[in-house]
Protein backbone atom coordinates (compact mmCIF):
# COMPACT_ATOMS: atom_id res chain seq x y z
CA UNK A 1 0.00 0.00 0.00
CA UNK A 2 1.60 3.72 -1.16
CA UNK A 3 1.25 6.59 0.79
CA UNK A 4 -2.37 7.62 -0.77
CA UNK A 5 -3.88 4.45 0.89
CA UNK A 6 -3.90 2.71 -2.92
CA UNK A 7 -3.15 -1.11 -3.26
CA UNK A 8 -0.48 -2.32 -5.92
CA UNK A 9 -3.44 -3.98 -7.32
CA UNK A 10 -5.59 -1.09 -7.59
CA UNK A 11 -2.69 0.70 -9.19
CA UNK A 12 -2.70 -1.50 -11.83
CA UNK A 13 -6.52 -1.73 -12.62
CA UNK A 14 -6.52 2.28 -12.91
CA UNK A 15 -3.10 1.73 -15.17
CA UNK A 16 -5.50 -0.85 -17.29
CA UNK A 17 -8.19 0.97 -16.86
CA UNK A 18 -6.52 4.34 -18.48
CA UNK A 19 -4.19 3.04 -20.73
CA UNK A 20 -6.78 0.49 -22.48
CA UNK A 21 -9.28 3.64 -22.80
CA UNK A 22 -6.77 5.51 -24.69
CA UNK A 23 -5.62 2.56 -26.96
CA UNK A 24 -9.11 2.25 -27.96
CA UNK A 25 -10.20 5.38 -28.17
CA UNK A 26 -7.38 6.32 -30.13
CA UNK A 27 -7.15 3.28 -32.61
CA UNK A 28 -10.46 1.47 -33.44
CA UNK A 29 -12.62 4.78 -34.05
CA UNK A 30 -10.48 5.83 -36.86
CA UNK A 31 -9.67 1.75 -37.97
CA UNK A 32 -13.40 1.60 -37.95
CA UNK A 33 -14.17 4.48 -40.59
CA UNK A 34 -11.28 3.47 -42.69
CA UNK A 35 -12.98 -0.14 -43.00
CA UNK A 36 -16.14 1.48 -43.45
CA UNK A 37 -15.13 3.17 -46.71
CA UNK A 38 -13.15 -0.42 -47.99
CA UNK A 39 -16.90 -2.45 -47.44
CA UNK A 40 -18.25 0.99 -49.03
CA UNK A 41 -16.03 0.38 -52.09
CA UNK A 42 -16.27 -3.65 -51.84
CA UNK A 43 -20.18 -3.70 -51.90
CA UNK A 44 -20.80 -0.25 -54.09
CA UNK A 45 -20.94 -2.62 -57.08
CA UNK A 46 -24.35 -4.16 -55.85
CA UNK A 47 -25.73 -0.95 -56.21
CA UNK A 48 -24.20 0.30 -59.47
CA UNK A 49 -25.80 -3.13 -60.94
CA UNK A 50 -28.85 -1.65 -60.85
CA UNK A 51 -27.92 1.00 -63.68
CA UNK A 52 -24.78 -0.41 -64.65
CA UNK A 53 -25.90 -4.11 -65.51
CA UNK A 54 -28.09 -2.57 -68.12
CA UNK A 55 -25.36 -0.12 -69.75
CA UNK A 56 -22.83 -2.68 -70.03
CA UNK A 57 -24.76 -5.54 -71.34
CA UNK A 58 -24.95 -7.94 -68.21
CA UNK A 59 -26.47 -11.20 -67.59
CA UNK A 60 -26.64 -12.12 -63.90
CA UNK A 61 -24.15 -14.76 -64.59
CA UNK A 62 -21.54 -12.18 -66.10
CA UNK A 63 -22.11 -9.99 -62.89
CA UNK A 64 -21.35 -12.68 -60.80
CA UNK A 65 -18.11 -13.68 -62.50
CA UNK A 66 -17.38 -9.99 -62.48
CA UNK A 67 -18.14 -9.75 -58.61
CA UNK A 68 -16.53 -12.71 -57.67
CA UNK A 69 -13.17 -11.82 -59.70
CA UNK A 70 -12.39 -9.58 -56.40
CA UNK A 71 -12.29 -12.24 -54.21
CA UNK A 72 -9.92 -14.04 -56.46
CA UNK A 73 -6.93 -11.50 -56.53
CA UNK A 74 -7.80 -11.26 -52.65
CA UNK A 75 -6.57 -14.67 -52.14
CA UNK A 76 -3.86 -14.43 -53.97
CA UNK A 77 -2.29 -11.41 -52.43
CA UNK A 78 -3.74 -11.71 -48.71
CA UNK A 79 -0.90 -12.95 -47.27
CA UNK A 80 1.94 -11.62 -48.72
CA UNK A 81 0.46 -8.25 -47.92
CA UNK A 82 -0.27 -9.27 -44.28
CA UNK A 83 3.60 -10.22 -44.34
CA UNK A 84 4.27 -6.66 -45.49
CA UNK A 85 2.53 -5.37 -43.05
CA UNK A 86 4.48 -7.24 -40.05
CA UNK A 87 7.81 -6.16 -41.73
CA UNK A 88 7.34 -2.69 -43.00
CA UNK A 89 4.74 -1.44 -40.13
CA UNK A 90 1.15 -0.85 -39.73
CA UNK A 91 1.15 2.77 -40.23
CA UNK A 92 2.94 2.64 -44.03
CA UNK A 93 1.12 -0.40 -45.38
CA UNK A 94 -2.53 0.64 -44.11
CA UNK A 95 -1.89 3.70 -45.65
CA UNK A 96 -0.42 2.15 -49.11
CA UNK A 97 -3.43 0.18 -49.15
CA UNK A 98 -6.33 2.68 -48.60
CA UNK A 99 -4.53 5.11 -51.20
CA UNK A 100 -4.49 1.91 -53.78
CA UNK A 101 -7.68 0.76 -52.90
CA UNK A 102 -9.54 4.10 -53.32
CA UNK A 103 -8.09 4.92 -56.56
CA UNK A 104 -9.16 2.20 -58.37
CA UNK A 105 -12.61 2.59 -56.93
CA UNK A 106 -12.71 5.90 -59.16
CA UNK A 107 -11.23 4.01 -61.98
CA UNK A 108 -14.04 1.80 -62.12
CA UNK A 109 -16.33 4.43 -63.73
CA UNK A 110 -14.14 4.43 -66.94
CA UNK A 111 -15.25 0.37 -67.38
CA UNK A 112 -17.13 -0.08 -70.71
CA UNK A 113 -18.17 -3.24 -71.08
CA UNK A 114 -18.03 -6.76 -68.99
CA UNK A 115 -14.19 -7.24 -69.75
CA UNK A 116 -12.71 -4.12 -68.74
CA UNK A 117 -15.18 -4.15 -65.25
CA UNK A 118 -13.88 -7.67 -64.84
CA UNK A 119 -10.17 -6.86 -65.10
CA UNK A 120 -10.91 -3.89 -62.60
CA UNK A 121 -12.14 -5.80 -59.74
CA UNK A 122 -9.39 -8.33 -60.03
CA UNK A 123 -6.94 -4.98 -59.65
CA UNK A 124 -9.31 -3.80 -57.18
CA UNK A 125 -9.47 -7.26 -54.93
CA UNK A 126 -5.70 -7.41 -55.12
CA UNK A 127 -5.19 -3.20 -54.39
CA UNK A 128 -7.41 -4.13 -50.98
CA UNK A 129 -6.01 -7.67 -49.94
CA UNK A 130 -4.66 -7.20 -46.92
CA UNK A 131 -6.45 -4.16 -45.15
CA UNK A 132 -8.75 -6.43 -42.63
CA UNK A 133 -6.59 -9.28 -41.60
CA UNK A 134 -3.89 -6.53 -41.20
CA UNK A 135 -6.13 -4.21 -39.36
CA UNK A 136 -7.09 -7.46 -37.22
CA UNK A 137 -2.94 -8.28 -36.97
CA UNK A 138 -2.88 -4.65 -35.95
CA UNK A 139 -5.37 -4.62 -32.88
CA UNK A 140 -3.87 -7.99 -31.41
CA UNK A 141 -0.73 -5.65 -30.70
CA UNK A 142 -2.36 -3.48 -28.83
CA UNK A 143 -5.32 -5.67 -27.52
CA UNK A 144 -4.82 -8.22 -23.94
CA UNK A 145 -7.11 -11.12 -25.03
CA UNK A 146 -9.84 -10.07 -22.30
CA UNK A 147 -10.67 -7.01 -24.60
CA UNK A 148 -10.58 -8.87 -28.28
CA UNK A 149 -13.77 -9.70 -28.57
CA UNK A 150 -15.66 -6.70 -27.72
CA UNK A 151 -13.19 -4.66 -29.78
CA UNK A 152 -12.95 -6.99 -32.62
CA UNK A 153 -16.76 -7.01 -32.73
CA UNK A 154 -17.27 -3.16 -32.33
CA UNK A 155 -14.34 -2.69 -35.31
CA UNK A 156 -16.18 -5.33 -37.70
CA UNK A 157 -19.71 -2.92 -36.90
CA UNK A 158 -18.30 -1.28 -39.54
CA UNK A 159 -19.46 -4.44 -41.90
CA UNK A 160 -23.08 -4.14 -41.73
CA UNK A 161 -22.61 -0.51 -40.80
CA UNK A 162 -21.47 0.10 -44.08
CA UNK A 163 -24.45 -1.00 -45.97
CA UNK A 164 -26.57 0.13 -43.46
CA UNK A 165 -25.31 3.76 -43.89
CA UNK A 166 -24.23 3.05 -47.57
CA UNK A 167 -27.77 1.69 -49.19
CA UNK A 168 -29.42 4.75 -49.03
CA UNK A 169 -26.37 6.65 -49.64
CA UNK A 170 -25.42 4.59 -52.84
CA UNK A 171 -28.57 5.00 -54.01
CA UNK A 172 -28.65 8.68 -53.64
CA UNK A 173 -25.83 8.76 -55.81
CA UNK A 174 -27.50 6.81 -58.44
CA UNK A 175 -29.71 10.21 -58.89
CA UNK A 176 -26.84 12.24 -60.47
CA UNK A 177 -27.00 10.63 -63.63
CA UNK A 178 -26.44 12.53 -66.44
CA UNK A 179 -24.63 15.32 -63.85
CA UNK A 180 -22.00 16.59 -66.30
CA UNK A 181 -22.45 13.87 -68.93
CA UNK A 182 -21.77 10.84 -65.81
CA UNK A 183 -24.43 7.99 -65.40
CA UNK A 184 -25.61 7.36 -61.99
CA UNK A 185 -23.57 4.52 -61.11
CA UNK A 186 -20.21 6.49 -62.21
CA UNK A 187 -20.57 9.49 -59.74
CA UNK A 188 -21.13 6.42 -56.98
CA UNK A 189 -17.40 5.14 -57.65
CA UNK A 190 -15.74 8.84 -58.16
CA UNK A 191 -17.57 9.67 -54.95
CA UNK A 192 -17.06 6.58 -52.70
CA UNK A 193 -14.00 6.37 -53.87
CA UNK A 194 -12.45 9.62 -52.99
CA UNK A 195 -12.60 9.71 -49.19
CA UNK A 196 -10.47 6.12 -48.69
CA UNK A 197 -7.76 8.09 -50.53
CA UNK A 198 -7.62 10.77 -48.34
CA UNK A 199 -7.99 8.32 -45.31
CA UNK A 200 -5.14 6.70 -46.27
CA UNK A 201 -3.15 9.58 -45.97
CA UNK A 202 -4.32 10.22 -42.80
CA UNK A 203 -2.93 6.76 -41.86
CA UNK A 204 0.46 8.15 -41.75
CA UNK A 205 -0.49 10.56 -38.73
CA UNK A 206 -2.86 8.64 -36.48
CA UNK A 207 -1.41 4.95 -36.29
CA UNK A 208 1.50 3.69 -34.45
CA UNK A 209 2.97 0.64 -35.43
CA UNK A 210 3.62 -0.99 -31.96
CA UNK A 211 3.06 0.37 -28.27
CA UNK A 212 6.82 1.11 -27.82
CA UNK A 213 6.66 3.35 -29.77
CA UNK A 214 3.62 5.10 -28.73
CA UNK A 215 4.36 8.61 -27.72
CA UNK A 216 0.61 9.42 -26.61
CA UNK A 217 0.87 6.60 -23.98
CA UNK A 218 2.66 7.62 -20.32
CA UNK A 219 5.73 5.83 -19.86
CA UNK A 220 3.46 3.50 -17.16
CA UNK A 221 0.72 2.88 -19.69
CA UNK A 222 3.36 1.93 -21.94
CA UNK A 223 5.22 -0.63 -19.49
CA UNK A 224 1.93 -2.73 -18.50
CA UNK A 225 0.81 -2.87 -22.50
CA UNK A 226 4.07 -4.57 -23.61
CA UNK A 227 4.29 -6.39 -20.42
CA UNK A 228 0.78 -7.81 -20.63
CA UNK A 229 1.44 -8.76 -23.81
CA UNK A 230 4.23 -10.39 -23.33
CA UNK A 231 3.21 -12.06 -20.80
CA UNK A 232 -0.04 -13.78 -23.10
CA UNK A 233 2.19 -14.23 -26.10
CA UNK A 234 4.45 -16.87 -24.15
CA UNK A 235 1.35 -18.93 -22.35
CA UNK A 236 -0.13 -20.18 -26.26
CA UNK A 237 -0.91 -22.08 -28.19
CA UNK A 238 -1.68 -25.54 -30.60
CA UNK A 239 -0.99 -23.72 -33.65
CA UNK A 240 3.28 -22.89 -33.00
CA UNK A 241 5.46 -21.00 -35.33
CA UNK A 242 5.38 -22.98 -38.26
CA UNK A 243 5.96 -22.49 -41.72
CA UNK A 244 3.98 -21.24 -44.90
CA UNK A 245 3.46 -24.77 -45.65
CA UNK A 246 2.78 -26.42 -42.14
CA UNK A 247 0.37 -23.53 -41.60
CA UNK A 248 -1.27 -24.41 -44.57
CA UNK A 249 -1.57 -28.43 -43.84
CA UNK A 250 -2.43 -27.52 -39.88
CA UNK A 251 -5.73 -28.55 -39.24
CA UNK A 252 -6.69 -25.74 -36.59
CA UNK A 253 -5.80 -23.11 -39.43
CA UNK A 254 -7.58 -25.14 -41.78
CA UNK A 255 -10.89 -25.93 -39.67
CA UNK A 256 -10.99 -21.61 -39.03
CA UNK A 257 -10.18 -21.13 -42.50
CA UNK A 258 -13.29 -23.07 -43.63
CA UNK A 259 -15.76 -22.21 -40.48
CA UNK A 260 -15.00 -18.19 -41.43
CA UNK A 261 -16.20 -19.26 -45.30
CA UNK A 262 -19.78 -19.83 -43.89
CA UNK A 263 -20.49 -16.69 -42.40
CA UNK A 264 -18.01 -15.07 -44.95
CA UNK A 265 -20.16 -17.04 -47.91
CA UNK A 266 -23.53 -14.82 -46.16
CA UNK A 267 -22.22 -11.50 -45.97
CA UNK A 268 -20.72 -11.74 -49.41
CA UNK A 269 -23.42 -13.13 -51.74
CA UNK A 270 -26.30 -10.60 -49.66
CA UNK A 271 -24.06 -7.48 -50.15
CA UNK A 272 -23.71 -8.39 -53.66
CA UNK A 273 -27.23 -10.07 -54.63
CA UNK A 274 -29.82 -8.32 -51.88
CA UNK A 275 -29.99 -4.90 -53.80
CA UNK A 276 -31.39 -7.23 -56.58
CA UNK A 277 -33.14 -9.30 -54.83
CA UNK A 278 -35.64 -6.46 -52.51
CA UNK A 279 -35.98 -4.60 -56.55
CA UNK A 280 -37.43 -7.30 -57.96
CA UNK A 281 -40.87 -6.86 -55.44
CA UNK A 282 -41.12 -3.64 -57.76
CA UNK A 283 -39.31 -1.16 -55.67
CA UNK A 284 -37.65 1.96 -57.13
CA UNK A 285 -33.82 2.45 -56.88
CA UNK A 286 -34.37 4.40 -53.78
CA UNK A 287 -37.24 2.21 -51.55
CA UNK A 288 -34.69 -0.94 -52.41
CA UNK A 289 -31.80 1.56 -51.03
CA UNK A 290 -33.84 2.18 -48.14
CA UNK A 291 -35.09 -0.96 -47.32
CA UNK A 292 -31.84 -3.35 -48.12
CA UNK A 293 -30.46 -1.06 -44.80
CA UNK A 294 -33.04 -2.51 -42.21
CA UNK A 295 -31.22 -5.63 -41.66
CA UNK A 296 -27.81 -4.08 -41.83
CA UNK A 297 -28.74 -2.02 -38.76
CA UNK A 298 -30.51 -5.04 -36.97
CA UNK A 299 -26.99 -6.60 -37.41
CA UNK A 300 -25.13 -3.85 -36.34
CA UNK A 301 -26.71 -3.35 -32.88
CA UNK A 302 -26.53 -7.45 -32.20
CA UNK A 303 -23.19 -8.25 -33.37
CA UNK A 304 -21.76 -5.57 -30.60
CA UNK A 305 -24.06 -7.31 -27.92
CA UNK A 306 -22.95 -10.52 -28.65
CA UNK A 307 -19.56 -10.01 -28.58
CA UNK A 308 -19.81 -8.50 -25.22
CA UNK A 309 -21.37 -11.52 -24.11
CA UNK A 310 -18.92 -13.44 -25.31
CA UNK A 311 -16.22 -11.57 -23.48
CA UNK A 312 -18.43 -11.39 -20.11
CA UNK A 313 -18.46 -14.91 -20.46
CA UNK A 314 -15.06 -15.40 -21.78
CA UNK A 315 -16.76 -18.37 -23.68
CA UNK A 316 -15.56 -18.01 -27.73
CA UNK A 317 -17.01 -22.02 -29.27
CA UNK A 318 -20.47 -21.07 -29.18
CA UNK A 319 -20.67 -17.54 -29.63
CA UNK A 320 -19.14 -18.63 -32.95
CA UNK A 321 -21.56 -21.81 -33.81
CA UNK A 322 -24.98 -20.07 -32.72
CA UNK A 323 -24.72 -17.36 -35.15
CA UNK A 324 -23.39 -19.33 -38.17
CA UNK A 325 -26.41 -21.85 -37.66
CA UNK A 326 -28.76 -18.43 -37.21
CA UNK A 327 -27.19 -17.70 -40.83
CA UNK A 328 -27.55 -21.04 -42.32
CA UNK A 329 -31.51 -20.83 -41.27
CA UNK A 330 -31.89 -17.63 -42.35
CA UNK A 331 -30.82 -18.35 -45.85
CA UNK A 332 -32.78 -21.65 -45.78
CA UNK A 333 -36.10 -19.92 -45.18
CA UNK A 334 -35.84 -17.41 -47.89
CA UNK A 335 -36.74 -19.98 -49.92
CA UNK A 336 -40.03 -20.09 -47.93
CA UNK A 337 -40.38 -16.21 -48.08
CA UNK A 338 -43.64 -15.49 -50.58
CA UNK A 339 -43.08 -11.56 -49.90
CA UNK A 340 -41.15 -8.76 -49.25
CA UNK A 341 -41.40 -8.70 -45.74
CA UNK A 342 -40.48 -12.34 -44.87
CA UNK A 343 -37.54 -11.84 -47.48
CA UNK A 344 -36.53 -9.08 -45.28
CA UNK A 345 -36.73 -11.13 -42.10
CA UNK A 346 -35.17 -14.17 -43.39
CA UNK A 347 -32.15 -12.10 -44.62
CA UNK A 348 -32.05 -10.13 -40.84
CA UNK A 349 -31.42 -13.87 -39.53
CA UNK A 350 -28.91 -14.81 -41.96
CA UNK A 351 -27.00 -11.11 -41.77
CA UNK A 352 -27.25 -11.30 -37.28
CA UNK A 353 -25.95 -14.68 -37.43
CA UNK A 354 -23.03 -13.43 -39.98
CA UNK A 355 -21.73 -10.53 -38.31
CA UNK A 356 -22.28 -11.70 -34.89
CA UNK A 357 -19.73 -14.30 -35.47
CA UNK A 358 -16.97 -12.16 -36.32
CA UNK A 359 -15.71 -10.82 -32.81
CA UNK A 360 -15.82 -14.67 -31.15
CA UNK A 361 -14.27 -15.96 -33.89
CA UNK A 362 -11.14 -13.54 -34.51
CA UNK A 363 -10.54 -13.54 -31.08
CA UNK A 364 -10.97 -16.94 -31.04
CA UNK A 365 -8.52 -17.24 -33.73
CA UNK A 366 -5.93 -14.76 -32.46
CA UNK A 367 -5.56 -17.11 -29.06
CA UNK A 368 -4.82 -20.35 -30.99
CA UNK A 369 -2.30 -18.96 -32.81
CA UNK A 370 1.37 -18.11 -31.83
CA UNK A 371 2.86 -14.74 -32.31
CA UNK A 372 5.27 -16.05 -35.13
CA UNK A 373 2.54 -17.13 -36.73
CA UNK A 374 -0.49 -14.90 -36.34
CA UNK A 375 0.26 -12.72 -39.69
CA UNK A 376 0.43 -15.35 -41.88
CA UNK A 377 -2.69 -17.18 -39.84
CA UNK A 378 -5.26 -14.13 -40.48
CA UNK A 379 -4.64 -13.52 -43.53
CA UNK A 380 -4.90 -17.27 -44.46
CA UNK A 381 -7.61 -17.85 -42.88
CA UNK A 382 -9.10 -15.08 -43.96
CA UNK A 383 -8.38 -15.34 -47.90
CA UNK A 384 -9.67 -18.46 -47.74
CA UNK A 385 -12.55 -17.81 -46.92
CA UNK A 386 -12.85 -15.51 -49.18
CA UNK A 387 -12.20 -17.20 -51.99
CA UNK A 388 -14.76 -19.67 -51.09
CA UNK A 389 -17.30 -17.30 -49.65
CA UNK A 390 -17.19 -14.62 -52.30
CA UNK A 391 -15.08 -15.98 -55.55
CA UNK A 392 -16.85 -19.50 -55.58
CA UNK A 393 -20.37 -18.67 -53.61
CA UNK A 394 -21.31 -14.93 -54.94
CA UNK A 395 -20.44 -17.31 -58.53
CA UNK A 396 -22.94 -19.77 -57.71
CA UNK A 397 -25.72 -17.63 -56.64
CA UNK A 398 -25.31 -16.09 -60.53
CA UNK A 399 -25.18 -19.35 -61.89
CA UNK A 400 -28.48 -20.63 -60.35
CA UNK A 401 -30.03 -17.53 -60.97
CA UNK A 402 -29.34 -17.67 -64.70
CA UNK A 403 -30.24 -21.35 -64.73
CA UNK A 404 -33.40 -21.44 -62.13
CA UNK A 405 -34.74 -17.68 -62.40
CA UNK A 406 -34.58 -18.25 -58.52
CA UNK A 407 -32.40 -16.53 -56.32
CA UNK A 408 -33.39 -18.11 -53.08
CA UNK A 409 -32.31 -21.43 -54.62
CA UNK A 410 -28.56 -20.12 -55.42
CA UNK A 411 -28.49 -19.09 -51.34
CA UNK A 412 -29.29 -22.72 -50.50
CA UNK A 413 -25.29 -23.82 -50.87
CA UNK A 414 -24.34 -21.30 -48.49
CA UNK A 415 -26.89 -22.18 -45.70
CA UNK A 416 -24.97 -25.30 -45.98
CA UNK A 417 -21.75 -24.36 -45.81
CA UNK A 418 -23.02 -22.05 -42.47
CA UNK A 419 -24.49 -25.33 -41.11
CA UNK A 420 -21.18 -27.42 -41.87
CA UNK A 421 -19.14 -24.64 -40.56
CA UNK A 422 -21.35 -24.54 -37.00
CA UNK A 423 -20.51 -28.22 -36.54
CA UNK A 424 -16.83 -27.96 -37.38
CA UNK A 425 -16.09 -25.46 -34.98
CA UNK A 426 -17.26 -27.53 -32.18
CA UNK A 427 -15.57 -30.39 -33.26
CA UNK A 428 -12.21 -28.66 -33.62
CA UNK A 429 -12.76 -26.75 -29.88
CA UNK A 430 -12.93 -29.89 -28.71
CA UNK A 431 -9.63 -31.40 -30.02
CA UNK A 432 -8.24 -28.13 -29.06
CA UNK A 433 -9.16 -28.34 -25.28
CA UNK A 434 -8.00 -31.82 -25.76
CA UNK A 435 -4.35 -30.67 -26.86
CA UNK A 436 -4.39 -28.14 -24.44
CA UNK A 437 -5.23 -30.57 -21.39
CA UNK A 438 -2.50 -33.00 -22.99
CA UNK A 439 0.32 -30.64 -22.90
CA UNK A 440 -0.64 -29.77 -19.44
CA UNK A 441 -0.51 -32.92 -18.36
CA UNK A 442 3.16 -33.48 -20.22
CA UNK A 443 4.26 -30.38 -18.30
Amino acid sequence: MNATGDTPQTLEAEIEASTMRRVILRLVPFLMVCYFFALLDRVNVGFAALQMNHDLGLTPAMFGFAASLFFVSYFLVEVPSNLALQRIGARRWIARIMITWGLITMAMALVTGPYSLYAMRFILGAAEAGFFPGAILYLTYWLPSRYRARVLATFTVSIPLATFLGSPLSVALLELDGLFGLRGWQWLFVLEGMPTVLLGVACLFVLTDKPKDAAWLAPAQRDWLVGRLAAEAAGKTPVGHISLWGLARNKYFLTMALVCAGASATGSTLSVWQPQIIKSFGLTNLQTGFVNSVPYGVATVLMILWGRHSDRRAERTWHTAIPLLLAGIGLAVLNLAAGITMTIVAVTFALVGAYAFKGPFWALSAGWLSAGTLAAGLAGINAIANLIGGGLMVNIVGLVKTATGSFALGLLPVALLDVAAAVCVLVISRSHARAVQAQAVAA
